[in-house]
């Protein structure tokens, strides 16, 4: 039996699960994968440390893991964590948490 990996961000990356796709309009028709938008909005599921300031210093992390956040449209590098598509993404483009 294979053992699952676990992802540990670096420096201030954080891995984010996206919300899923919209599939259909408010009107009810249905989208194709070509028509469907980039999710903007997902769940913080790992963080790394904090990057290290030019002075040498750590920069803590402002978000934790289970925040819901938007991020920017095209931020982050997707990777594939157990069959479906996460990404990777530097603090910066974290937007928002949504409370």
């Amino acid at each position: 039996m294979a053992k699952k990996a676990t992802i540990q961000p670096l420096f201030d990356y954080v891995l984010v699960k996206p919300e899923g796709h919209e599939t259909q309009t408010a009107s009810g028709i249905l989208l194709p994968d070509s028509a469907k938008e980039k999710p903007q909005r997902g769940t913080i599921m790992a963080i790394g440390d904090g990057a290290i300031n030019p002075d040498g210093k750590k920069t803590p992390m402002i978000v934790k893991v289970g925040d819901v956040v938007v991020y920017k449209k095209w931020g982050g590098n997707e990777i594939k964590v157990e069959d479906e598509e996460w990404l990777l993404i530097e603090q910066k483009d974290v937007m928002a948490v949504i409370k």
